[in-house]
């Protein structure tokens, strides 16, 4: 190994040393003495804090979130990429558009004639089901008109999807310009009958479940790009009645547009740019709130390690990403995946995903690269097995119990497994309930949630456990320096990631040559 690239290793196990003092510490009791007091709240837990306090910060400022198409996340954005930028790091700002949208006050459907009735809303935080909901990506509007039934099928048939009500143009023929088209759910899509309905000059759209058995409840469906005219949909119940022959008066309070939103990037300067070990947070939260455990914490812990590697040569080439509109669905990693071009895709040998890593209840979990768990979805592409090891060994050297995670889809490994380059990553749970074993292994409390404030306003810098926030970042920073570092990455040649996860916890052996130069 040349003289700066041994340099390069000495250093960084300096700094990675260091970070992963925190989880030492932290795994010592749940309630440290003042040594242990002062050891986690020092170096990089202190640094992830401070990070978390800044998207708090931001939040406060900007209503109270840091979404995607807001003022606040471009804050985020901005405050993520001057932290790289001052770190040494290639900053690559990707701008992309989406289509936004939000409900901004309670929707409001009455029936005026034949006799007056007002429909019970859902409110835009979904919090109670009512006779109808807004749906998302529908567009804003307050008006009185006749319904005009389109295609309905009363009774229903005898299996879902039976309805093509609104699925062609066809079905508007005779319909009068001016009124509300009355749908019914069935084969073709919301966007579909919305789309056709306002084609036909309808002012809004009423869409109510088809009436099967299971189908009968209000639908709270997703347009998926905005459309200009309100669209509600309606429990089977409610466009029964309606069929009838009324007059609705119907209000939303929506924005549905389409706007441009970013994704930052930032490449080291370092390493072999044909072996690019790639880590990812999204950076967006939801409306609803300031998002600083979803995803704030993995964003914090990720920008934190990337500092401390910044300035150190690397055997391969580290690249970060914060990515935008994840809770949209994973639009932002999608769009960077989507316009690699084949070579460059080539070159990422892996990507590590962090997302949502200090639930208040948590569980240490691990995405399972090998379906070990035999649950869900199969085994991520080659090498993925390999990543789940590296920090199923780095857990074990500190004695601290984890567990599987299926890969589910619901975070940005997502479009990587879908291009076959091995994924991993690191997860403390979210709305789903904690099991009593998971309790038996990390503490806290069974048959809660992991996050009782998932994508909720209460998600702020105190909903954060600082004994998980520290675990995983000195997990984060363990995969970084290995990967980093290793002459072969993931994959189907890959060899044990045991003596560089030994190499973390006792640096000495580091330079007495355990890892390959």
């Amino acid at each position: 190994m040349p003289t700066v690239m041994r340099g390069g290793v000495h250093r960084a196990l300096t700094v990675v040393a260091a970070l992963t003092l925190a989880p030492v510490a932290a795994h010592a009791d749940a309630a440290p003495g003042p040594g242990e007091g002062r050891l986690i709240g020092s170096g990089a837990l202190a640094t992830v804090k401070e990070h978390l306090r800044a998207l708090q910060a931001v939040a406060n400022i900007h209503h109270g979130t840091r979404a995607a198409g807001t003022l606040g996340h471009e804050a985020s954005r901005d405050y993520v990429a001057a932290k790289l930028r001052a770190a040494g790091y290639q900053v690559t700002i990707q701008p992309f558009e989406f289509p936004f949208y939000q409900e901004r006050s309670t929707a409001l459907m009455e029936r005026v004639t034949p006799a007056h009735k007002v429909y019970a809303p859902t409110p835009p935080d979904g919090s109670s089901l009512g006779e109808f909901a807004t749906m998302s990506y529908s567009g804003r509007g307050d008006v009185v008109a006749a319904l005009q039934n389109v295609d309905v099928m009363l009774p229903p048939g005898p299996t879902p999807n039976t309805s093509t009500s609104g699925c062609e143009a066809a079905d508007f023929a005779g319909f009068k310009p001016g009124n509300i088209a009355l749908l019914q759910r069935g084969t073709c899509t919301f966007l579909v009958k919305a789309r056709n309905a306002q084609a036909a000059g309808a002012v809004a759209a009423i869409i109510f479940n088809e009436g099967q058995p299971d189908r009968t409840a209000t639908p709270q469906g997703n347009l998926g790009e905005p459309v200009s005219i309100p669209v509600v949909g309606a429990s089977f119940a409610v466009g029964q009645e309606l069929a009838a022959g009324a007059t609705v008066h119907l209000r939303t309070d929506t924005i549905s547009e389409v706007r441009t939103t970013s994704n930052v990037i930032a490449d080291s300067p370092w390493g072999n740019p044909n072996k690019v070990v790639m880590s990812g947070a999204h950076l967006d939260s939801v409306l609803a709130g300031p998002g600083i455990n979803d995803n704030g914490s993995g964003s914090a812990a990720l920008l934190a390690v990337a500092e401390a590697l910044g300035k150190i040569p690397t055997r391969n080439k580290l690249r970060f990403a914060w990515w935008s509109a994840e809770e949209l669905g994973l639009l932002g990693s999608t769009y960077y995946v989507d316009h690699l071009t084949p070579a460059r895709r080539s070159k990422i040998k892996l990507y590590l995903n962090y997302d949502m890593v200090a639930s208040p209840n948590y569980a240490l979990k691990i995405y399972d690269g090998d379906d070990s768990d035999a649950t869900g979805a199969p085994a991520g592409p080659p090498g993925s097995a390999e990543i789940e090891k590296l920090f199923e060994h780095y857990y074990d050297l500190l004695g601290q119990g984890h567990n599987g995670t299926d890969f589910d889809g619901r975070s940005d490994y997502g479009p990587f497994i879908a291009a076959g380059i091995a994924s991993g990553g690191l997860f403390t749970g979210a709305e789903d309930i904690k099991t009593a074993e998971e309790a038996a292994l990390f503490g806290g409390t069974a048959g809660q949630p992991y996050d009782a404030c998932y994508h909720k306003a209460c998600d702020t810098a105190m909903n954060i456990n600082d004994r998980a926030l520290a675990l995983n970042t000195g997990a984060i920073a363990a995969a970084a320096l290995v990967y980093a570092f290793k002459p072969t990455l993931p994959g189907p040649t890959a060899a044990t990631e045991t003596a560089a996860i030994t190499a973390i916890a006792d640096p000495g052996a580091e330079l007495r040559g355990r890892i390959k130069r």
